[in-house]
């Protein structure tokens, strides 16, 4: 147990460094994953058949790539072919695109869950197909899905760690373990702390989610 705390105590200021990392990674690719996946939902649900299919091909090209590879692709193939871009830039929007499939697909099916009478009585009151969208569906959308975002979120958290362990190697938790492990061989008390780290912020996002959902979620 001593060991266990000295872990946590003595590199207190390496473990708040690293938690601080992963939650500003997770915080700035969700924002990217919203705007994008909103965007590639309006594609998807879109009367025009070219907007449809590429919202499609967004879709199940990220969604079918590991994260791993497209950390790989937007990092060392970027760079190989020509375009500087950083570690912590790759990291992010890889993160945020790869989620950003996901958040297409809720957004979707929330969207599916309105009932067409109101986008039918949006359009007769003067409102063009995209302002019925912005103004009437998504809205509502978005407290239908508050769920599935919630479990996208923590999803992402632990989707995070990949980027510790990648090439990139930013100073997250994980990569935090790894270093404070090498360095004391107490391999155990340093992974324990990180998966605490880990806990701690998909417990906030758990409990945050469950505040949303009793404040704005629709219960059918």
């Amino acid at each position: 147990m001593d060991g266990l705390i000295s872990v946590l105590t003595d590199n207190f200021d390496e473990w708040l460094a690293g938690f601080w990392v992963t939650l500003r990674i997770v915080v700035i690719a969700f924002a990217i994953a919203m705007v994008v996946g909103t965007l590639v939902a309006a594609f998807r649900i879109a009367p025009n058949k070219l907007l449809q299919r590429l919202g499609g091909i967004y879709v199940e090209t990220f969604r079918n790539i590991p994260l791993l590879v497209l950390l790989f692709i937007s990092f060392a193939g970027f760079r190989r072919a020509g375009l500087d871009i950083g570690p912590w830039e790759a990291g992010i929007a890889s993160l945020g695109l790869y989620t950003a499939a996901y958040v297409a697909e809720a957004l979707r099916s929330g969207v599916f869950s309105v009932s067409k009478g109101q986008i039918e009585a949006a359009l007769s009151l003067g409102y063009t197909y995209g302002q019925a969208m912005r103004r009437v569906v998504f809205p509502q959308a978005f407290r239908t899905v508050i769920s599935p975002l919630g479990s996208l979120i923590i999803a992402m958290i632990k989707n995070s760690a990949i980027i510790g362990v990648s090439l990139l190697a930013l100073d997250d938790l994980l990569k935090t373990a790894r270093v404070i492990s090498a360095r004391g061989f107490q391999t155990d008390e340093a992974f324990f702390w990180a998966a605490m780290g880990y806990l701690t912020l998909t417990g906030l996002a758990t409990f945050t989610i469950r505040v949303l959902e009793k404040r704005y979620a629709i219960h059918r």
